[in-house]
C-alpha cells in the first residue's frame, strides 16, 4: 500500500488516556515545519505523506487521581489527558516536557499532583475558559497540533450494566466488576466546541482509538453533534484496535465487538478501516495479562466485514513489560491509509 509521495492530509486524532498520546507522539514527526522548512516533517521518509494539520479531539470525563481533585476543588475541567497530549505534540520533549509531566511526591496539597495539571488549573483561572488554557500552553509548549476538549461542559460518565444496575462516574465504572451495556453522559447533549467540528469537517483523516472502548473513546461519540460531523466529513475514518482486553471495558470483546460498541453508541456506522495488531503476545506477556483475566483482543475478520468495515493488519505490538503499540508503526500505515481515495479501498489481509 504505497503512500502517495507528497501528499499532506489534515489528520484528526479522536481518544483519551495514554491511546491517544502514544498515536500524537508517532504522527507528529509527519507535521510539516512552518517556515524555511516548510514542507519538510522531522524522522519521516521522503516518500512519504506528511500531515499539513493535526487535530487531537479529547475526552473530558476523567474524575480520579490529580485530575479529579482539581476538577472538584476548582470546578474546571479535568486536565490529565490534555496534559499528556500536550507533552506528546511539543517540539521538545526533553526538560520542558519532563517539568510539565513531573509529579510532586510530598506537600500539603501538592502530593499526587503533576505540575502540568496545576498550570492547566492556573492558566483556566486566570483566562476564565479551560480550552483558551489548553491553547495557551499549547504555545508555551510549541506543540505541532491542536488540542480541542470534546466538550468544555461539566459531564460525568454513566454506565447502564448488562445486569440493570447502573454506576455514576468513570473511576467507579473502571473499577466496577460487571459487563457494561450502554454508556451515557450526565447531563445529556454536551456541546463541542466550533472547532472540533470544523476540523473535523475539513479533515483527510479521521482516526479513533487506540484506548479504552468506555471511558476513552465512546465518551466522544455521545458529545452532541461530533458523531454527526464524522459521518458527514469526507475523510477516510480508521479505527485503532486495542492489543489487549481491559477489565469489564472489554473483556469477551472481540475486534468486530468494539466497532459495533462504537457504532451503536455513536447511531451509526463511522469506520471505513480498522487498523488491527497481528503480532502474537510472548508467552511471558500473556501470562502476565492473565494473572488480571485479559488476553489478547480476539480478530474475527470475516466479522469486522460483515459491519462494513476495511481491516487493515500491521505489526503494532511492541512489548516493553506491559503491551504498548508501536507508534512508528502505527502512524505510518494510518497515513498510507490516509492516502488511498474511497474507491481504492480493499481488504488488506
Amino acid at each position: 500500500m504505497p503512500p502517495q509521495s507528497g501528499r499532506e492530509l489534515r489528520v484528526v486524532a479522536i481518544g483519551g488516556g495514554t491511546g491517544l498520546s502514544t498515536l500524537l507522539k508517532g504522527l507528529k514527526k509527519y507535521v510539516v515545519r512552518p517556515g524555511p522548512q516548510a514542507g519538510e516533517a522531522e524522522g519521516a521518509p521522503f516518500d512519504s505523506a506528511r500531515v499539513a494539520e493535526l487535530s487531537a479531539v479529547v475526552t473530558v470525563t476523567d474524575d480520579g487521581g490529580s485530575s479529579g481533585r482539581l476538577r472538584k476543588e476548582f470546578n474546571m475541567l479535568p486536565p490529565g489527558d490534555v496534559r499528556n497530549c500536550i507533552v506528546a505534540l511539543s517540539e521538545d520533549e526533553a526538560l520542558l516536557s519532563k517539568v510539565f509531566q513531573h509529579r510532586f511526591e510530598k506537600g500539603t496539597g501538592l502530593e499526587g499532583h503533576s505540575f502540568g495539571n496545576l498550570f492547566l488549573a492556573a492558566l483556566t483561572s486566570v483566562t476564565g475558559d479551560f480550552s483558551e488554557a489548553v491553547r495557551a500552553s499549547s504555545e508555551i509548549l510549541a506543540t505541532r497540533g491542536h488540542i480541542y476538549p470534546a466538550t468544555t461542559a461539566d459531564i460525568e460518565l454513566e454506565a447502564l450494566m448488562e445486569d440493570g444496575s447502573r454506576v455514576r462516574g468513570e473511576t467507579k465504572i473502571t473499577a466496577s466488576k460487571g459487563r457494561i451495556a450502554e454508556l451515557s453522559l450526565v447531563p445529556p447533549g454536551p456541546k463541542p466546541l466550533p472547532q472540533t467540528l470544523e476540523a473535523i469537517a475539513r479533515a483527510d483523516l479521521i482516526t479513533m482509538g487506540p484506548g479504552s472502548l468506555f471511558t476513552s473513546l465512546i465518551p466522544n461519540l455521545l458529545v452532541c453533534g461530533i458523531p454527526e460531523a464524522i459521518a458527514e466529513s469526507p475523510a477516510t475514518k480508521v479505527y485503532v484496535c486495542n492489543l489487549m482486553t481491559q477489565a469489564n471495558e472489554s473483556l469477551g470483546r472481540t475486534a468486530a465487538d468494539h466497532i459495533r460498541a462504537l457504532n451503536d453508541h455513536a447511531g451509526r456506522q463511522i469506520f471505513d478501516y480498522a487498523l488491527i495488531n497481528r503480532t502474537p503476545a510472548s508467552p511471558e506477556l500473556k501470562a502476565k495479562y492473565a494473572l488480571e483475566g485479559a488476553s489478547q483482543i480476539v480478530v474475527d475478520l470475516d466479522e469486522i466485514e460483515a459491519v462494513g468495515v476495511c481491516p487493515v493488519l500491521g505489526d503494532y505490538l511492541y512489548e516493553d513489560g506491559v503491551a504498548r503499540h508501536n507508534t512508528e508503526q502505527l502512524a505510518k500505515d494510518l497515513l498510507q491509509v490516509g492516502t488511498h481515495a474511497p474507491s481504492e479501498k480493499s481488504s488488506s489481509r
